[in-house]
């Protein structure tokens, strides 16, 4: 979010759970109107210019079925929920959504909870139950997104800097629960520098030392949402048949994405792993 600086001067919708309007405020956003603020106007408030930013982390905002009207409504009048609706305009304002995880693991012994991305999934299909159209994104950011991994290789690169470390780095290491988000969205950005590399090569261009990354390695554990081998089969082939895909509407389905390159237990594991493949003592 704190690189879509175009956007930190207009005047922000926010839905989440937790202190949303300090959290995009952290972020850089100016001008923050909540849910909660929006509703308690309604329907006098006259707001003009105004941009859906849909935020969360785990969980849809709690009184989700105001959430969703009410950004409908923005969405609809254009920024102007207290006048009178004549054409609805499309495209509609921008929307920024953070995290598209389906279900997420709590406490509970039931299987996994609903997560932002259930949210994400109930405003589509009712914008376009409503109006006949797509819901359009300006951005998706979180897991899978490589927007995601590039500010991760970013702050890792900025820490290593920090640090006085003069090699530079060549693989990221992505530890996760979640195949459908957390593994898909790794090997998806490994594919990305991959891409990136063979690119510059066939283009003759010589890679600078900042641009070192080579590979991202994805490394699922056995402590959250994935429970071995339920999730995902083992023969590739019977994914695209078998396995549900979980992933956000604007993500197609590539049943190789899902395949992590490491399966351990716990996070502790991940890190010895790396610590190992890095050859670190």
């Amino acid at each position: 979010m704190r690189l879509f600086s175009q956007f930190h001067q207009k005047c922000m919708l926010v839905a989440g759970q937790g202190p949303v309007e300090e959290n995009a405020q952290n972020l850089g956003f100016k001008h923050v109107v909540t849910i909660e603020a929006l509703r308690k106007a309604y329907p006098l408030l006259d707001m003009v210019d105004q941009m859906g930013l849909v935020l969360g982390h785990c969980e849809f905002p709690m009184r989700w079925e105001t959430s969703l009207q009410l950004i409908i409504d923005v969405l609809l009048s254009n920024g102007n929920p207290g006048a009178e609706l004549q054409d609805i305009p499309y495209p509609h304002l921008p929307v920024l959504a953070c995290n598209m995880d389906l279900l997420w693991m709590a406490e509970a012994q039931m299987p996994s909870r609903f997560g932002h991305g259930t949210f994400l999934l109930c405003l589509e299909n009712i914008y376009k139950k409503v109006t006949g159209q797509e819901l359009k994104y300006e951005a998706l950011i979180g897991k899978p997104s490589t927007v995601t991994y590039r500010y991760a290789e970013y702050l890792i690169k900025q820490q290593a800097e920090k640090q006085g470390w003069k090699s530079p780095i060549r693989r990221l290491y992505a530890v996760g629960d979640n195949p459908m988000s957390d593994i898909y969205g790794a090997n998806l950005y490994n594919n990305y520098l991959k891409s990136a590399h063979q690119n510059q090569v066939q283009a003759g261009v010589k890679r600078s030392p900042q641009a070192t990354m080579e590979s991202c390695e994805s490394i699922l554990v056995c402590t959250g949402v994935y429970r071995h081998s339920a999730d995902v089969p083992s023969k590739t082939e019977e994914c695209t048949t078998e396995t549900v895909f979980h992933g956000h509407r604007d993500f197609c389905f590539d049943p190789s994405l899902v395949e992590a390159s490491y399966i351990v237990q716990d996070v502790n594991d991940a890190v010895q792993l790396a610590f190992k493949k890095e050859n670190w003592s």
